[in-house]
């Protein structure tokens, strides 16, 4: 597989979260790293807690002149990870659905990504890559989230139209299952574990181990088009 040294790359919702770790883990293994989110004083943060090798710059994924500001200012690099997104307004029974929240919600996970696409083929080196990120509600439906599911199908579809699309630039997404991020672990233990118990794993998974699979798709270079899932075996149960 190729080697992270050297490379440049770029962490859309890299300010909190599984971004932050996948940020922390490249330039582990020697890349430069670029980290973009919607608040100029997070980015800083995280920024600066990264330290050396890392810089940031606010941008808003739902505004395309942010995005494409974004990319010209990040120059010619070679992976891109967008990890940025809210479900928060797509949870809830059909009946009950607001349906207008839920339609901003999917202008950063999958309009976003797909802005971010359009404006980073024009800095991405042939041989990069881009990585989106999805959910296992795609592949697990559960009562009460008929959006999410929906968004997370999205969200796979444009990893693979991408792979055809921008060859041969690599596309693929990574599916999360519980991942304890700031939020995730907001959402109190017991309520965690209701969420976990039966899986294989039965526990909720770090963002350092899902940081892992971004950092894969990154270095394998025969490997576009596909959903690498971190669920501790959830999509078994």
């Amino acid at each position: 597989m190729a080697k992270l040294d050297g490379a440049k790359v770029l962490v859309i919702g890299g300010a909190s979260g599984v971004g932050l770790a996948v940020a922390s883990a490249a330039l582990e293994a020697g890349a430069e790293v670029v980290i973009g989110s919607s608040q100029a004083p997070r980015v800083e943060a995280a920024a600066g807690k990264l330290g050396k090798g890392a810089t940031g710059r606010a941008v808003d994924v739902r505004n395309e002149a942010s995005v494409a500001a974004f990319f010209e200012a990040a120059g010619p690099f070679n992976h891109l990870v967008f990890t940025a997104g809210d479900w928060g307004h797509m949870f809830g029974p059909t009946r009950d659905l607001d349906v207008e929240a839920s339609k901003a919600r999917m202008e950063i996970r999958y309009w976003g990504a797909a802005r971010a696409a359009k404006h980073a083929i024009r800095q991405i080196d042939k041989d990069g890559s881009i990585t989106l990120t999805g959910g296992m509600l795609a592949h697990r439906p559960m009562p009460g989230a008929p959006l999410t599911t929906a968004s997370a199908h999205t969200t796979e579809g444009l990893a693979m139209g991408l792979a055809r699309d921008l060859a041969p630039v690599r596309a693929n997404a990574v599916c999360l299952g519980l991942i304890l991020s700031e939020q995730v672990q907001s959402m109190g233990e017991a309520t965690i574990k209701s969420f976990t118990a039966n899986l294989p794993l039965p526990r909720g998974g770090t963002v350092e181990e899902a940081a892992e699979a971004y950092l894969y798709l990154m270095r394998a270079t025969y490997v576009t088009g596909q959903i690498v899932r971190v669920d501790g075996g959830g999509s078994l149960v």
